[in-house]
């Protein structure tokens, strides 16, 4: 069966159990589900159990929800259409990168299997969207990149950027507006002392950007070595 011929409510419940559970080690539960959707409590619990009853997701212990085998593929299935179009709204419509989100959101849901194949291969088969976020494969696979939020990795070294959260789109305008996109490379240091805060700078630049927690907790990065 196709994705496609689930209902809009049931696409969106499986891409959040998969994406609650992409870059957290935290188990995916009822509340959780329910502020990414923005629903009710009771509206989800009804929603996991008809999912269930299709054999989409499964209720483990302590209430954690997870997907069965079908219900990640759907979920994958998903995401690779919502990523590929944000993609492409950057790419060939000159979207920013903040405003793509919402609008992949409504556009997922209409689109086409063969739409969706025929964008993958007009954008070049991008394993990456804007964002830093993997694309997952037509056969299901993800190539996750190994990266770290920048606020667990130590100051004193030299870090490439993997991934920003699209969660807060301000973020997203303030951190292009300073060069902390997908790619670039940063030094890292500590900030002024109680301020609970890293600075960065671009290699090469001299000028420090300094960093507190809603960023640095939400922009992924990789070591390439030190400052």
């Amino acid at each position: 069966m196709s994705v496609s011929e689930l209902s809009t409510s049931a696409q969106n419940y499986l891409k959040a159990v998969w994406s609650l559970g992409e870059w957290s080690e935290e188990s995916v539960t009822v509340s959780a589900i329910a502020e990414r959707v923005g629903v009710r409590l009771s509206s989800v619990s009804d929603a996991m159990r008809k999912l269930g009853e299709q054999g989409l997701v499964e209720h483990t212990r302590y209430g954690a929800i997870a997907l069965s085998a079908q219900g990640r593929a759907h979920a994958l299935a998903m995401v690779r259409r919502h990523r590929l179009i944000e993609t492409f709204l950057v790419r060939d419509l000159g979207y920013g990168w903040e405003e793509v989100h919402d609008e992949a959101e409504q556009l997922e849901h209409a689109v086409s299997d063969l739409l969706v194949e025929r964008l993958d291969a007009h954008l070049g088969r991008p394993s990456r969207d804007p964002h830093g976020d993997p694309i997952p494969a037509a056969d299901g696979s993800v190539d996750q990149p190994e990266a770290q939020l920048l606020a667990t990795l130590p100051a004193g070294t030299r870090v490439r950027v993997e991934r920003i959260s699209d969660a807060d789109p301000r973020l997203l305008t303030f951190c292009a507006a300073q060069g902390i996109v997908v790619g670039a490379e940063l030094e890292v240091r500590e900030g002024p002392e109680f301020s609970d805060a890293l600075e960065v700078s671009l290699v090469g630049s001299s000028g420090a950007v300094p960093l507190g927690r809603s960023a640095t907790e939400a922009i992924w990065a990789s070591e390439t070595g030190g400052a």
